[in-house]
């Protein structure tokens, strides 16, 4: 069962889209379903979501330790024995015996957050009874409290020592978070990728298709016309090899098509691969061409790996002060007082009202030194602390760069790939109109059947380009957000807290 973090997936999709298109046939299955249906069930998304949950448990285990232990013991002892051995055991025939009972409750504070020591209070009642006629309080009751204290004074003294471990996990979590949501953020863009090359197989066979009948078209028509005297055999040949290559496209295409789903499919983590995604388009770009410094600015608020690298360099800072810490000898105080109630043959009562005004007291204070000789390992580990500490900076300086690097290539792919869809098109419909225009010159008999297959495939290649600009579009934008971190506002995501 997935845990609370987990559980949250669901809301990841129901955020986003209202329906989820997993039909067949022509029901249209938009980019948002798609995106919902990843959200909520892609495996890598599940694992990073108990990553997360398991990250928030070490904060809580963390935290414990600073919760008081609470400690009762009860125990009730006898000792008889078989004979007496001597005049002073104080008995006649029966030997000594002892009839005790021990009750104490306490509680112990293992970590103080401001200093790192330790203290821990009890108190206990005692009865105790013999045979021997030389107590003078039989039987006797007893009560006495105590309270001890340990603190470190160098090594491991202090609100860092006592709390480095907490913040250490705590900025743990937030790595974690961050990272869980840069998974989404790339599971966002792949698949978008996965369903624009989904809309690009499937227009592509389309294209092919669209292909295969203008060319059928003609091979009938040159059939007609053959029997006519107007064409002659080569004209049929050629137009029936134009007929075979587009239907060996066609077949590609609906390969390419398939697969594309599979992906799309394995993506979105359906239970049947057998089922068939509906009907995909893309949407139209309305966006504005995008500025690199708004998008850098962006980048560097939002940029998961920055600030996941930024939380690791505190990290690496707390374990630099912890090992400069450790260098320090160790002091210890150990301090501890006591007070004991007078005896009483009465009952327990009057041993707890004897305490206040009628006891004994004992106290005890002494320091532990240690160190080790030369310090040599301590040493050591203080300065691989600065290494890592160092490694981790550059690493930080270096995504920085590289952020800037991608940024700066993601805009100009936007910007180039805005003007070459607008190109694209306008060769499209330059092809299409002298496609119309070589076509109705053959059907008036002044073209030929080789000239139309030419025109044929000057627009083809024209809708291919058109098609891979449209799609490198809708990539760079998707990398473009991704880097900006974006896409969350786009699909309204909403990450857990």
């Amino acid at each position: 069962m997935l845990r609370s973090f987990a559980r949250t997936l669901p809301v990841l999709a129901l955020l986003i889209a209202p329906a989820v298109g997993q039909t067949t046939g022509e029901k249209p299955f938009t980019l948002e379903e798609a995106i919902a249906l990843a959200l909520k069930k892609n495996f890598d998304l599940q694992v990073q979501a108990f990553t997360v949950e398991n990250a928030k448990d070490t904060v809580a285990i963390q935290e414990a330790a600073f919760d008081p232990t609470i400690n009762a013991n009860v125990r009730r002892n006898l000792n008889q024995q078989a004979s007496t051995t001597s005049a002073l055991d104080g008995t006649a025939s029966t030997g000594p015996r002892n009839d005790g009972t021990t009750m104490s409750v306490g509680a112990t504070l293992p970590r103080i957050a401001a200093t790192n020591g330790s203290v821990s209070v009890s108190t206990n009642l005692t009865r105790s009874a013999t045979n021997s006629r030389n107590s003078l309080v039989n039987p006797s009751f007893g009560h006495g409290v105590s309270a001890s204290l340990n603190q470190p004074l160098l090594n491991g003294a202090g609100r860092h020592a006592a709390t480095a471990a907490l913040e250490r996990a705590k900025l743990g979590f937030n790595i974690a978070s961050i990272n869980y949501k840069s998974r989404v953020l790339s599971l966002i863009a792949d698949t978008e990728n996965a369903y624009y090359n989904l809309v690009a197989a499937r227009e592509t066979l389309r294209i092919r298709q669209l292909t295969h009948e203008y060319n059928l078209k003609l091979f009938e028509e040159n059939k007609a016309r053959r029997t006519t005297g107007v064409a002659t055999d080569l004209d049929v040949l050629s137009a029936e090899v134009g007929v075979a290559n587009a239907r060996r496209g066609i077949v590609q295409a609906e390969q390419t098509a398939r697969d594309a789903e599979d992906r799309l499919l394995n993506l979105i983590n359906l239970p049947n691969f057998d089922q068939r995604i509906g009907a995909v388009a893309f949407d139209e770009y309305r966006e504005k061409a995008p500025t690199f410094a708004e998008a850098y600015k962006r980048a560097r608020d939002f940029y998961p790996e920055s600030l996941s690298t930024e939380e690791a360099i505190k990290q690496l800072q707390l374990d630099l002060e912890t090992a400069r810490r450790n260098q320090l000898p160790t002091l210890d105080l150990n301090a501890s007082l006591g007070y004991t109630a007078r005896a009483t043959n009465v009952s327990y009562g009057q041993a707890i009202a004897n305490l206040p005004n009628d006891h004994g007291n004992n106290w005890s204070v002494g320091l532990t030194y240690s160190t080790p000789w030369g310090r040599h390992a301590d040493k050591a580990r203080y300065r691989t602390a600065q290494t890592n500490l160092a490694s981790r900076k550059l690493q930080l300086e270096q995504l920085e760069q590289t952020l800037l690097v991608n940024v700066r290539t993601s805009v100009r792919a936007v910007e180039s790939n805005l003007a070459a869809v607008e190109i694209a098109g306008k060769a499209t419909e330059l092809a299409a109109r002298q496609y119309e225009q070589q076509k109705a010159r053959f059907d008036a008999g002044l073209s030929t059947s080789r000239l139309v297959l030419l025109a044929q495939d000057d627009l083809e290649t024209s809708r291919f380009q058109e098609l891979s600009a449209r799609v490198a579009l809708r990539r760079a934008v998707a990398e473009l957000h991704r880097l900006e971190g974006t896409s969350l506002d786009r699909f309204r995501v909403q990450l857990p807290q």
